[in-house]
């Protein structure tokens, strides 16, 4: 929380705001007073559009139904496209890591985003995970491979296991991406060039 009587003087309102601010991921108070700072010296109109922006978040996206990507349609334009493999799923922890595999312009299957990983210290189990709308597709037919892309961490990999273990009764091949990926970092934040290499030398989980 941000001291509202700070001897700077600032006026409340633009420390409630840098209190908001702060609450984003990686956004310090002093980072957050300097945003804040920002959105006053701009004009009007700045603050406006900030606004309607956040608004049009809230208001237009939402989970695509079949691969659970964050889209403003549903379903989303990869699983509407066909020039794509739809018997490929590349399967990942969040949102975020499609935007990263999709920047390499080298995975031409589809996507399922899990929304986590399993993680028993937190309480998070395979059913607190989108893996039963994964078998659900994969049950559907027509599904060759199975792309496990979750996380190099802990979590990550148990997740990669458990999918290699449940998908192995419905005869449908299960691969991991390579390790050229640091242990522990997060697919969003890897670079193009790692993840290229990374979905080029997957294997095959047995």
């Amino acid at each position: 929380m941000i001291d509202k009587t700070p001897p700077s003087g600032l006026p409340p309102a633009v420390l409630s705001l840098a209190e908001v601010l702060s609450n984003f991921p990686g956004v310090g108070r002093k980072s957050a007073l300097r945003m804040a700072m920002h959105v006053l010296r701009n004009p009007r109109d700045f603050a406006q559009s900030l606004s309607d922006a956040l608004i049009a978040v809230k208001d237009r996206v939402g989970f695509c139904q079949t691969c659970w990507t964050l889209s403003e349609e549903n379903p989303c334009p990869i699983c509407t496209d066909t020039h794509r493999d739809h018997s490929l799923i590349c399967v990942v922890e969040e949102s975020g890591d499609v935007i990263a595999i999709e920047r390499t312009s080298s995975w031409h299957g589809v996507y399922h985003v899990l929304g986590g990983a399993i993680s028993p210290l937190d309480g998070i189990g395979p059913d607190q995970i989108r893996l039963d709308k994964l078998l659900d597709r994969i049950e559907a037919g027509n599904i060759s491979e199975i792309v496990v892309a979750t996380n190099p961490t802990s979590e990550g990999e148990t997740t990669a296991l458990y999918i290699a273990r449940i998908c192995k009764p419905m005869d449908v091949k299960v691969t991991r991406i390579a390790r050229g990926i640091p242990m522990g970092s997060d697919i969003e934040l890897v670079d193009d060039n790692t993840l290229l290499q990374s979905l080029e030398g997957r294997a095959e989980m047995r």
